[in-house]
């Protein structure tokens, strides 16, 4: 978090800190809200602590009790109607309490089979179903299916970018791409300028503190700290040049 908020400030750039329901086995959903509002506090940038990929109502609900300003509610693998439903139960619960609410339409799937695109079980998102979607549930940000997949890629996500701007030009709802990550630098800027509000990031940091680790063989932990650091904040700095990321005025 340090690090992220970091940047954010020294670009004068506002911030998602973002953790997803499956990532709980490492840091709890207190320790997390501890922590985003002590960096937030201390920046004049704004910050925003997001739940990512929630699937239990029960945990997404404690963590807008917790302090998190931003919740996904992820029910993309069920039915329309029933995603729909969940979705406005979150939304019913997060908005008395000044929370923000994502959903997702159109499943994206993993990266591991992008080679053949068609094998995926990404699935693009309808016109109709986003502008349904929205109606029926007044959701604040709402992810998107054009082609991304989640994690890396063995070949070249190919997106769907007048998908995306029949979707964008349908509804005024915040369009949130996932899977942003390895998904090339000109596919994601153009994202950006044509409807998408939001690029999730997540493997490109990881793999770059990694890589950072490899290449300078640090010889203790403290060293590996400080390498892994300044590999991610290399790679935020990056992201937010090619998102050309606005500041909120």
């Amino acid at each position: 978090m340090k690090d992220y908020v970091e940047v954010a400030e020294e670009l004068g750039l506002p911030v998602i800190l973002a953790l997803a329901e499956v990532h709980l086995e490492f840091i709890t959903l207190e320790e997390a809200a501890y922590f985003g509002k002590f960096y937030a506090e201390k920046v004049n940038v704004p910050v925003v602590l997001h739940l990512d990929h929630g699937m239990t109502p029960s945990i997404i609900k404690k963590a807008i009790d917790v302090g998190f300003t931003s919740v996904m509610i992820d029910a993309s693998q069920d039915d329309f109607e029933t995603n729909v439903k969940k979705t406005k139960e979150i939304i019913e619960y997060a908005h008395p309490r000044g929370v923000v609410v994502e959903a997702e339409i159109g499943h994206v799937g993993s990266g591991v089979n992008y080679e053949n695109h068609e094998e995926t079980d990404s699935q693009y998102t309808t016109v109709e179903d986003a502008v349904k979607f929205v109606e029926e549930t007044n959701v604040d940000s709402l992810a998107i299916s054009i082609g991304t997949a989640h994690g890396m890629y063995k070949g070249v996500p190919k997106i769907n970018f007048d998908r995306l701007q029949e979707i964008a030009s349908a509804i005024p709802t915040p369009l949130v791409l996932h899977g942003g990550s390895s998904s090339g630098d000109e596919n994601l800027n153009q994202c950006g300028l044509k409807g998408i509000s939001k690029i999730n990031i997540f493997s490109d940091l990881i793999n770059a503190a990694q890589d950072g680790i490899i290449q300078e063989n640090p010889t203790n932990y403290l060293d590996l700290k400080k390498v892994a650091s300044k590999s991610m904040k290399n790679c935020l700095r990056h992201y937010y040049e090619v998102f050309n990321t606005q500041q909120i005025l």
